[in-house]
């Protein structure tokens, strides 16, 4: 449990110096958009791209350990589709309290959890695991937001089926599948030089994802909130240890994809929601609120596992 806590500590600690620092105008909000979009265009995917490449890919990937990670947010979004039916709700509120509930923050929490807990090796698997988890929310995202008919609402979705099948997450992940199972290497030059870029990201996402949480939203939409990181951080990671059981994984080997899960709502809920008819405030409220408590939900997962 001391190992767990000093490596849920530091994490969330960064993220809440990137709140105090946009709270003090250190970090104003006109370069959040600039860092974000360097963390996740640039940095990030040239972590996940050099340690993918240079991993042995059949030594980390298991098509067992896929499937006992992409079933969890599968089951969470038919439940949500047969139970929000008969709630208050309206539809946009429906629509981005359901698709909070299962797409987690894999880029920027998700990740950081995965090397600062499980070193190199997990965070070399949970990049495999998370370029298929990610094309997998975001796809039910999209069903989840669906537009209203009209062909002004079918191009908006259709943009943004675009944009989720040229993410720079998905497409690292994916080109350093291929390096790995075609065996290229990558010239020293390169590696060291993916390095370097790689340094930043962590770090730059954990403090873009403390500056650009909303404090002021929680209040309004508390309930649906904590609702929403009810199922996201302790109902969806359950599911998953219970398939990850299921299916005869030792805990050794599913941990990297336990801890995706666990990962709270994404920052990209709030984008999507605004785009597709959500309710980008109950998004960016839940978005907080999930990412505040998954320091708690972290700690106990980790350490009763």
């Amino acid at each position: 449990m001391l190992e767990v806590v000093a490596t849920i500590i530091p994490i969330f600690l960064i993220i809440l110096t990137g709140l105090i620092l946009r709270g003090i105008d250190f970090l104003p909000g006109h370069l959040l958009g600039p860092l974000n979009r360097l963390v996740f265009y640039v940095a990030i995917p040239a972590m996940i791209f050099q340690k993918v490449a240079e991993a042995d890919f059949q030594a980390h990937f298991q098509p067992v350990l896929l499937a006992g990670t992409l079933l969890p947010p599968l089951v969470i979004f038919l439940l949500g589709q047969a139970t929000l039916r008969v709630t208050s709700m309206s539809g946009s509120e429906s629509g981005t309290f359901l698709q909070s509930s299962y797409h987690g923050n894999l880029g920027y929490i998700g990740l950081a959890v995965a090397y600062y807990y499980l070193g190199d090796q997990g965070l070399t698997q949970a990049s495999i695991l998370a370029g298929f988890l990610m094309l997998l929310q975001n796809l039910l995202s999209v069903w989840v937001l669906r537009p209203d008919p009209g062909t002004a609402g079918r191009n908006k979705a259709l943009d943004l089926v675009k944009k989720i099948l040229v993410n720079p997450v998905i497409l690292s992940a994916l080109a350093g599948i291929a390096f790995s199972l075609f065996r290229f290497p990558l010239p020293e030059i390169i590696s060291r030089s993916l390095s370097i870029l790689s340094g930043m990201a962590l770090p730059l996402a954990l403090i873009v994802i403390g500056a650009s949480l909303s404090i002021r939203l929680i209040r309004a939409h508390l309930g649906q909130a904590l609702a929403s990181g009810g199922v996201k951080l302790v109902l969806l990671p359950f599911v998953g240890y219970a398939a990850y059981l299921g299916l005869g994984l030792e805990k050794a080997v599913f941990m990297p994809g336990l801890v995706l899960l666990a990962a709270p709502s994404a920052t990209v809920t709030y984008v999507m929601a605004a785009e597709m008819h959500g309710s980008p405030d109950l998004a960016s409220a839940t978005v907080t609120l999930n990412t505040l408590l998954s320091a708690l939900t972290y700690t106990l997962w980790l350490g009763l596992l």
